[in-house]
């Protein structure tokens, strides 16, 4: 079980190919790691044995079946086991959004993203737990409790999709599907040392997506190398006609592995921004960062510093925008339409009692925020003025990107806090967001990765910022970096979490 869990995604695929595994086998192996670690890690909110084991055996007659006739196409991802992220719809899987107002609300349909992977040949393990309608920084406000870090049980995985995070760098899946709305995909990735790909806004749909800031929300996905993430990209991205805000732009054909590592990057400007080394980061994250930055460098890149000034106010930016879109999206939680009841003898009481006792604390902040920044006298002050600003930070990011290719960033001012560590103080869990937010205010892509550890054992992660749908720079990028180093290859110890 061990080496089928530890196996890359190219080298689960090329062994399936060859008939030396199984599906079911490489299913099975994932769903008895899980029976082991998941109930110190609760990674996992839902998980499917059965429905998993019937998708392979099905995987299974599709590899035997082209085996024995090559000349028929094989779906590219036929066979290999995937975990999604609870705010993801997926059909006749509950989908709860880790809130207990959707304890029992299971989806007739699969979103966009997962259909597609379907039609791929993917595996479905089941659902990964993900901060309350994904809105968080540590996993910790999900309704039905914490995830935790596998490289330190008492450490936050990041979030809000830490159970997906946390899945892959535990083994329990070789890969998985997240959503960033504020950075939920880049910093559990750095958290949990795995690679983490936030595509740009509207290159894979959101229909199916439960959603909380409609003009933020990326469907995402964690695999352990930038290698690994390039084909469930290249199956999710594209336009779709459920989703009016998918842009048609061509998707490029490149492949990873022809790249030499020797001069990979020549030619690669790089910018560095000094707004992202701020006073208070952690010294081993700026150190570990650095330190990456001159890799790449080594490789041919050209490191140049850039300005993105309007850095500092991508928190309060996001923080009021966001909200306001929240309020909007989670006023069908009432009661009626999804999830349970609370019982009145009026409409209005059967609303409040049911929003009132069945959404988490940081959720009715949000919405109590979002609804005051657009109410009546206040609305011009606050949204409309975010709304202003947000328009200057993405024109930060057109400024930089006529001079560099790439930027390159810390995801987060720290390594992975403690569990509780935040728990009183929300704006100090808002600031976990600081290096992650602007690229989402601004819709560009990003890609996080593993640059070292710290101290205590923790990983470091970087990340790659690109323009609009260039994604393709930041995976060669990535991958470039990972040719030369190890960091993605490494493993937390979890023989005692069992």
């Amino acid at each position: 079980m061990t080496e089928i869990v530890n196996l890359s995604l190219g080298e689960l695929l090329a062994n399936l190919h060859a008939g030396d595994l199984s599906s079911r086998e490489i299913t099975q192996a994932y769903l008895d790691q899980i029976d082991r670690l998941n109930p110190a890690l609760h990674a996992f909110l839902t998980l499917t044995p059965e429905a998993a084991l019937s998708q392979a055996d099905e995987a299974d007659q599709r590899i035997n079946t082209w085996r024995s006739d090559p000349g028929e196409d094989l779906p590219p991802l036929t066979g290999v086991p995937l975990a999604v992220k609870d705010v993801l719809c997926v059909k006749d899987i509950r989908c709860t959004c880790g809130s207990r107002i959707l304890e029992n609300f299971v989806p007739p349909f699969d979103a966009t993203a997962v259909a597609r992977l379907r039609e791929a040949g993917v595996v479905i393990l089941g659902k990964t737990n993900t901060d309350e309608f994904a809105m968080g920084s540590s996993t910790e406000n999900s309704a039905y409790g914490p995830t935790h870090n596998p490289w330190n049980l008492d450490h936050v995985p990041g979030g809000s999709s830490g159970g997906s995070a946390a899945a892959v760098a535990a083994s329990l899946a070789p890969v998985a599907l997240g959503t960033d709305t504020g950075g939920s995909v880049r910093q559990p990735a750095s958290f949990c040392g795995v690679t983490g790909i936030k595509p740009t806004y509207g290159r894979i749909s959101r229909y199916g997506l439960v959603a909380y800031g409609s003009s933020f929300d990326v469907v995402g996905a964690f695999g352990r190398s930038a290698a690994e993430l390039v084909p469930l990209f290249k199956i999710m991205a594209g336009p779709d006609p459920q989703d009016a805000t998918t842009g048609d732009v061509p998707l490029p054909d490149f492949n990873l592995t022809l790249i030499d590592p020797g001069d990979s990057l020549t030619g690669l400007r790089i910018g560095v921004p000094d707004e992202y080394f701020i006073e208070g980061i952690q010294g081993e994250v700026e150190e570990g960062v650095r330190r990456a930055i001159e890799e790449l460098e080594t490789l041919g890149a050209q490191i140049k510093p850039v300005s993105l000034p309007y850095t500092e106010q991508a928190l309060p930016v996001y923080y009021l925008i966001a909200p306001a879109e929240a309020s909007a999206n989670l006023a069908r939680f009432d009661g009626i339409r999804y999830g349970p009841r609370v019982p009145a003898d009026e409409m209005w009481d059967i609303f409040r009692h049911t929003r009132g006792d069945k959404f988490g604390s940081e959720v009715k902040r949000r919405i109590m925020l979002g609804t005051y920044a657009l109410s009546a006298g206040y609305y011009d002050a606050y949204y409309g003025q975010a709304q202003k600003v947000r328009t200057l930070i993405k024109r930060d990011f057109e400024r930089a990107f006529e001079g560099v290719d790439l930027i390159a960033a810390p995801v987060a001012p720290s390594t992975a806090f403690r569990i509780g560590e935040h728990g009183d103080d929300p704006l100090s869990m808002y600031l976990e967001d600081i290096f992650t937010l602007p690229a989402n205010l601004a819709g560009v892509p990003g890609i996080a990765f593993p640059v070292g550890f710290d101290q205590k054992g923790l990983p470091i992660g970087m990340q790659l910022m690109g323009p609009h749908f260039q994604e393709e720079q930041l995976f060669l990028a990535a991958h470039a970096y990972q040719l030369i180093t190890d960091w993605h290859t490494r493993r937390p110890d979890l023989n005692g979490a069992s």
